[in-house]
């Protein structure tokens, strides 16, 4: 979507999760030109750090903290140490995700499980706990909160050979709709985003190979997106604009899934 004027967050503390790479690390350069003050969790705090150098480098403020989205301990940590950094968060975006790719009849129950823990557990402890601090603050924020669940387009689309991460983005999907109605009346509103194949470091050197290269020529338009082009949407969702939008899921795939 194209924006006719800039977004302005600047009183916002948004809180990303997956943010030391990829389409985490994307928004939250995205999100911190429009004046955003960035919570950023991953596991990998180092990483985070050197995004937090880029953002404040530009006079952007944002803070890092090691984060399982599995582990329901380190997720309060990590909202009580950016609680004490930025003061309260106005709005989260739950990215953090992994893939396990394999045919389901050979694919490792372990694999399974970490998949969903990360995926579909993760995405659960890391918007409950920030719906309950912003319902918490909501008298001091007017009863204003954002949470944008990141699916995919394997949500309601098949991906041969991704059995497993389908499944997960589906109920990451259905997660966003049940709470954005049992949180519709405190001043919450809860997105899914479903995006399709993105080129990011991640999946380069599969897209490098003879199969990746065939898969980008059975899209509709033959390409990959770019990290970039689910900035404008993640930036309205999390602003003031989207107060009349919740429940709603946004597939920006570039016609992928056609």
């Amino acid at each position: 979507m194209s924006q006719s004027t800039p977004t302005d967050l600047s009183s916002k503390t948004i809180l990303i999760t997956g943010a030391s790479s990829g389409l985490g690390m994307q928004c939250a350069l995205s999100l911190a030109k429009s004046g955003a003050r960035l919570a950023l969790g991953a596991r990998r705090l180092d990483r985070l750090e050197e995004v937090v150098a880029l953002i404040e480098a530009k006079g952007g403020r944002a803070a890092a903290a090691a984060m399982d989205v599995a582990n329901e301990a380190s997720v309060a940590a990590a909202y009580d140490a950016f609680e004490t950094a930025l003061g309260p968060v106005h709005g989260v975006i739950a990215n953090a995700g992994i893939n396990v790719s394999g045919l389901a009849d050979a694919l490792p129950l372990d694999d399974f499980d970490q998949l969903m823990a990360v995926n579909v557990r993760g995405a659960f402890i890391t918007a409950r706990e920030g719906a309950r601090r912003m319902v918490a603050a909501g008298s001091r924020q007017g009863g204003w909160g954002r949470v944008v669940l990141t699916a995919s387009i394997g949500a309601h689309t098949i991906l041969p050979g991704l059995a497993a991460y389908c499944a997960s983005k589906a109920a990451v999907l259905m997660l966003g709709k049940c709470l954005a109605r049992e949180w519709i009346n405190r001043g919450i509103n809860v997105n899914v985003v479903c995006p399709g194949y993105i080129h990011t470091e991640l999946n380069d050197e599969w897209f490098s190979t003879p199969a990746g290269e065939d898969q980008i020529a059975r899209f509709p338009r033959k390409r990959l997106m770019k990290e970039n082009e689910l900035n404008d949407i993640i930036a309205f969702l999390v602003s003031d604009r989207s107060q009349a939008v919740t429940g709603s899921t946004f597939t920006i795939d570039d016609g992928q899934s056609l």
